[in-house]
């Protein structure tokens, strides 16, 4: 109702308009094609209504139809009119000749409109169309040429020559054709004529098309199925359509499945042309697996067929008519082979285990498969999982070889596992799997492999006997005897030095014994190799360097080198009254053959005639007046130093000095000389001479074998090998550093009495022979052991460093 009274405003507004004054007489044409595509231009109406784009907007241009739908649109910046939505020419106008679209373009400001129509052009868009698709007829055989029979025609929604043009029969035959025409304006006919008499026996039906076709630029058509049935009398036996019926069957059938279908035509009707089957069995099969439908004439399994055991059936099949007439033909079903068979796969022969060092080409299992399916069912392929050691290899015909192709290494991999998987070539493919184990014997390939690349152990001297040191660990990748590991003492080979015979190594653990006790002073290390062997055949082995250091003990005590200690009359030290304090009246040199802080002496003064006049250097030895001698003091005084090292538990001896107080050294009476004293002074200057020469020898000597002890001794504190005590490190520092051993030379003028019988004085009398010549090792390490030759220097010219070691002393 809305829509109604909408479209009745319209055509109210219309007619105003048509009233209009500024309405224009002629109205605008265009033509578009049905089916334009939206956006499609259809004209420029403003340049065509005389107006311009900007006109279109200032003066609110818009269309207006009759029926109010709108087919175009009207672009206001262009100008242009384009298609507004699909347009279909039948839909809007049906059948009619033309059709027309008029609408209006109206204008505001002045108030204006212009009358447009659109003409909708047809399009082949349609084809003919049978309002049956199937049409039958039954003729007689006796029917006469000429004979028609009517068809409906086709319809077309399409007009003008777009519209039917023609029909035509498919395909080209000499019974029938097709004739088309009209009796009127509105009244069409369609037939189908006879053209030549039929016979039933030569052909009891036909098919043919009807084809209409339309005039369209491509042309469109329709069909329609035309069904002849041609009606005979019975004057005819049956027939088989073929004198041999070959089917195929899978043997997997299921029973009860048509193999196929036989059949027997008879051109009579009624009882004549009732045709039965029936089955014969072939000579030899009394067990058949078919059976028949005596209607139908299908052949179907009474049982599944094993493709196997019989590739080919031949049947008989009998066909009877109602009248007794009878005809026979032959049936052979070909069995088709079903992959049902998956392939075999039968080993022959196969080695395991396999030794490590087989060559490549080994063969390691020969196999041969097969399928009992034929065709591609039956063609079987072998392959290998990925494996890098192994591959297949043809041998004959459907043998394979499994064969190594790389070298084998058991420490690698002890075992392999591998699947040989036989496929057919079947669809779908049927798979068989064969596990071949592999496993790799041992061959002695791999020597013992310790696990550090050096030993390094430790043993207290003085030890007990065939103490434990330590062990040595070696490794073999091989397994059995091949992996059983022995050590032992390599011998040393060319001209090295030989070992320390003192280390021994258990055969089957690799324990390191030290077999007796071991003096420090003598033997601070030594290297041993120890060798390593499996026992294979050949036997591999392996050496290692193990290095035996020797700690020291504290089991020397010192020794006092000077004042001299033995059973003679000590010489007393000179002391003039006018001394201050701290005057050096004398030192005591000492040595401690120990090393480390068990040869780090300390000096203290145990007893003296006036304690109180005296001191001692803790580290330096160092006797010294305390304070100015005084005239109650006595003249002749008596001290015992008691030399302390710093060991656990310190070990100690003692020094006895004595010294005169005296105003003047000219009051000092010695003795007039005799010719032994002359002798023993001319001894005396000798020995001297020759003990400055070899003083300055053994100080540059003594110099680098300090320098190589610090070195060597700094690495030894930093690796954690020798401790020291907190206290009796940092005061003997201290005091080292300090004071030093004989940091300084020093002067002694002696003033003699003009008629004194000797010149000489003797200062500084050996106590202990000359040491003999002996090699010295210089280093800790292996490398850094140098022989040199020690020369025998007198004790009076040695003086003890810091360290406590025995060094030469500078005297002027």
């Amino acid at each position: 109702r809305r829509r109604a009274m909408a479209i009745a405003r319209q055509v109210l507004c219309l007619s105003a308009l048509l009233s209009l004054p500024h309405a224009r007489a002629e109205p605008i044409r265009y033509s578009v094609a049905e089916e334009a595509e939206s956006g499609s231009l259809v004209g420029k109406l403003a340049e065509d209504a005389g107006l311009t784009p900007a006109q279109l907007s200032a003066r609110r241009a818009r269309l207006v139809s009759e029926d109010g739908r709108q087919h175009f649109r009207l672009e206001r910046g262009s100008g242009r009119l384009v298609v507004a939505g699909r347009l279909d020419r039948e839909e809007l106008c049906g059948q009619s000749a033309s059709c027309m679209l008029p609408f209006e373009l109206l204008l505001s400001n002045p108030l204006q409109f212009f009358r447009v129509e659109v003409t909708l052009d047809d399009i082949n868009d349609h084809s003919p169309v049978f309002s049956e698709k199937r049409v039958t007829f039954d003729i007689l055989e006796t029917s006469e040429p000429g004979s028609r029979f009517p068809l409906e025609g086709a319809q077309d929604l399409d007009i003008g020559s777009n519209n039917i043009q023609a029909y035509s029969i498919l395909p080209e035959n000499n019974y029938f054709s097709v004739s088309y025409g009209s009796r009127s304006e509105d009244d069409k006919y369609l037939e189908l004529v006879l053209e030549k008499p039929l016979d039933r026996e030569e052909q009891a039906e036909m098919g043919l098309t009807v084809v209409a076709v339309d005039g369209g630029s491509p042309p469109r058509s329709g069909t329609t199925q035309i069904h002849i049935v041609i009606l005979d009398v019975n004057d005819n036996p049956p027939k088989f359509t073929q004198e041999v019926y070959i089917g195929k069957v899978l043997e997997n059938m299921p029973e009860g499945s048509v193999v196929l279908t036989v059949l027997a035509t008879d051109p009579d009707a009624g009882v004549n042309g009732d045709i039965s089957y029936q089955l014969s069995q072939a000579a030899g099969q009394s067990d058949s697996a078919f059976v028949i439908d005596p209607i139908t004439g299908e052949i179907k399994l009474t049982k599944p067929l094993d493709f196997e055991v019989s590739e080919h059936h031949e049947l008989r099949v009998r066909a009877r008519d109602g009248g007794g007439l009878s005809a026979i033909c032959k049936v052979l079903v070909e069995v088709v082979d079903v992959n049902d068979n998956a392939p075999e796969l039968v080993v022959s022969s196969f080695s395991s285990p396999l030794p490590e060092n087989t060559v490549p080409g080994t063969v390691v299992a020969l196999f041969t498969v097969r399928d009992r399916d034929s065709g591609a069912n039956g063609k079987v392929s072998c392959a290998l999982e990925d494996q890098l050691s192994f591959s297949l290899r043809p041998a004959y015909k459907n043998y394979y070889e499994l064969v190594t192709v790389s070298a084998l290494d058991r420490e690698e991999t002890p075992r392999y596992i591998l699947s040989v998987t036989a496929a057919d070539a079947g669809s779908p493919p049927l798979t068989t799997t064969q596990t071949f184990t592999v496993d790799i014997s041992d061959v002695n390939d791999n020597a013992p492999v310790f696990n550090q690349t050096s030993y390094t152990m430790y043993v207290r001297e003085n030890n007990v006997p065939t103490v434990f040191v330590g062990a040595v660990s070696a490794a073999d990748a091989d397994v059995g005897l091949n992996a059983k590991v022995t050590y032992s003492l390599a011998p040393v080979q060319g001209p090295e030095r030989p070992s320390c015979s003192c280390i021994s190594v258990n055969s089957e653990n690799g324990h390191v014994f030290v077999l007796r006790p071991l003096d420090y002073e003598q033997l601070r290390q030594t290297e041993v190799t120890v060798s390593a062997s499996d026992a294979g055949s050949p036997p591999l082995r392996a050496n290692v360097s193990v290095r035996l250091v020797v700690l020291d003990e504290n089991d020397n005590a010192p020794l006092v080198l000077y004042p001299a200690q033995d059973s003679s009359p000590a010489s007393s030290e000179l002391v003039p009254v006018s001394a201050e304090a701290g005057y050096l009246i004398s030192k005591v040199v000492a040595v401690d053959a120990d090393s480390g802080q068990n040869s780090w002496l300390s000096y203290h003064l145990l007893r003296a005639t006036d304690p109180g006049l005296f001191s001692v250097g803790v580290q330096s030895g160092e006797v010294r007046l305390r304070r100015p001698v005084t005239e109650r003091d006595s003249v002749k005084q008596k001290l015992v130093v008691l030399v302390r090292d710093n060991g656990k538990p310190p070990l100690s001896a003692t020094a006895a000095l004595s010294a005169l107080l005296l105003k003047d050294f000219s009051d000092v009476r010695l003795p007039h000389g005799s010719p032994a004293t002359e002798d023993q002074g001319d001894s005396l200057t000798t020995y001297l001479i020759i003990a400055l020469v070899f003083v300055s020898l053994l100080f540059l000597i003594s110099t680098a074998v300090f320098v190589a002890r610090k070195v060597c001794k700094r690495k030894e504190l930093e690796a954690g090998h020798v401790l020291y005590g907190a206290d009796n490190l940092q005061s003997g520092l201290a005091d080292a550093a300090a004071a030093g051993t004989l940091p300084r030379a020093y002067c002694y003028e002696i003033s003699l009495t003009t008629g004194s019988g000797n010149s000489e004085f003797k200062f500084l009398k050996p106590i202990v022979p000359s040491l003999p010549p002996q090699h010295c090792a210089v280093g800790q390490g292996p490398e850094e052991q140098q022989d040199f030759p020690c020369v025998p220097v007198s004790t009076e010219d040695m003086v003890p460093d810091n360290r406590g070691t025995l060094s030469a002393g500078q005297f002027n």
